[in-house]
């Protein structure tokens, strides 16, 4: 007792001419709708008029048309009878020894149908009139996510915790039919007069359920996302990779509320419309793109920069004191100080010890060369060299 396979891969318009009544998926069936009845096509019923799904119970020699991207579960008394996860057009017959309950594919994932179907199979010999459902196992999308208030992540960039409101959507995929069913669809959605159970109805209160369930996971998702070695640690880049952030988002809602292990769901993508980062956290984003800006070709035309207003400020303090302290905020700025590669030649004439001073400076590393320059400084202020010959000097040093 169950189905035979009377025409693989039908399309709905050429089994509709050759059948006069069918069965099959709704007219105009939203993409986010997750289960519906299947509703009869044909003479009584005006192909395509029927939407409501009103007349979901199939009996002996009921034909029913499968199309791409949905599966069909049979019940009865909310058990499962049958099940169809390929394409076709089905007769349901209720004593032919030929039928089979099952058909599932070989794809990968039948390995869970079919454990599903040992689990709920109906035990023993079902009645001749079954409830129809389509199951949509097509990517669905536009299942939305958001948090009232910030949440916060361990972030291995900044090296500390980073806070944000964030806002996107997710698609997810009916994975096992059957456990989908059985395990979390709720009752009025399979009875006669049931309406389409549809993802989109955030009002639901299963879906409702869901949306908790993935804000309550981001916090874990984004600090999982940061700190995999597969991503470059920067949370900005979460933005454009909906498919890394999904894989941790979906690791974390099923290490949470096993989605597929309990209710045959997996979540696909994800996408961040929006991360409104707190006030620290944004206080710090500023203070690392200045540590940015300071970096590589343009940061040495920045230090440059940078150190000429050191030195003009240290220039209006008498005693010259301000000197070493304007050096030091430069290096603390640039995280260190590499200011070698800058050297320019020097086409002054010096004198031995300046000579000798600059060969040191040449080969002096470049952690500290405000200390240099203030030993030079109190040999200036001391009067063993001249103006012209710390001038040279310091020239030589900063590169300007």
């Amino acid at each position: 007792m169950g189905f035979i396979l009377a025409a693989a891969n039908a399309v709905g318009g050429t089994f509709g001419d050759q059948w006069r009544e069918y069965y099959s998926v709704p007219s105009g069936v939203s993409q986010t709708v997750g289960v519906c009845l299947a509703v009869p096509y044909g003479q009584n019923s005006n192909r395509n008029a029927n939407v409501k799904g009103s007349q979901a119970v199939i009996s002996d020699g009921s034909l029913i048309m499968v199309p791409e991207g949905f599966s069909l579960v049979t019940l009865e008394n909310g058990q499962v009878t049958g099940y169809i996860a390929q394409p076709g057009a089905y007769r349901w017959i209720s004593d032919n020894i030929n039928s089979q309950s099952i058909f599932a594919g070989d794809d990968f994932m039948d390995s869970l149908v079919r454990q599903s179907w040992e689990r709920f199979k109906f035990a023993g010999a079902p009645f001749a009139s079954q409830v129809a459902l389509f199951v949509n196992q097509k990517e669905i999308p536009n299942n939305r996510f958001g948090t009232q208030n910030t949440i916060y992540w361990d972030d291995p960039f900044f090296n500390t915790q980073v806070g944000a409101i964030a806002r996107g959507t997710y698609t997810i995929r009916i994975e096992d039919p059957i456990l989908f069913v059985k395990n979390y669809l709720p009752v009025d959605a399979y009875i006669a007069t049931g309406e389409p159970f549809d993802f989109g109805d955030f009002f639901n209160p299963v879906n409702e359920q869901l949306f908790n369930e993935v804000a309550g996971s981001l916090s874990a998702s984004f600090s999982q996302y940061a700190n995999s070695p597969d991503h470059s640690g920067r949370i900005m880049d979460i933005q454009g990779d909906a498919l890394g952030f999904a894989s941790s988002l979906s690791h974390v809602v099923e290490k949470n509320y096993s989605w597929l292990a309990d209710r045959g769901l997996r979540i696909v993508k994800a996408a961040i419309s929006s991360l409104d980062y707190d006030a620290s956290s944004k206080e710090l984003m500023a203070k690392i793109r200045q540590a940015d800006a300071l970096m590589g070709a343009r940061g040495n035309s920045n230090l440059q920069a940078s150190f000429a207003e050191g030195l003009a400020n240290a220039g209006n303090n008498p005693d010259g004191g301000g000197l070493g302290m304007a050096f030091m905020g430069m290096a603390m700025q640039t995280g260190g100080y590499a200011v070698g590669n800058m050297q320019q030649p020097m086409n002054q004439q010096q004198s031995p010890y300046a000579q000798q001073q600059n060969m040191q400076t040449q080969n002096q590393p470049a952690s500290d060369p405000y200390g240099h320059l203030n030993k030079l400084k109190r040999l200036l202020d001391d009067g063993v060299i001249t103006q012209e010959e710390f001038d040279a000097v310091k020239k030589k040093t900063l590169g300007i």
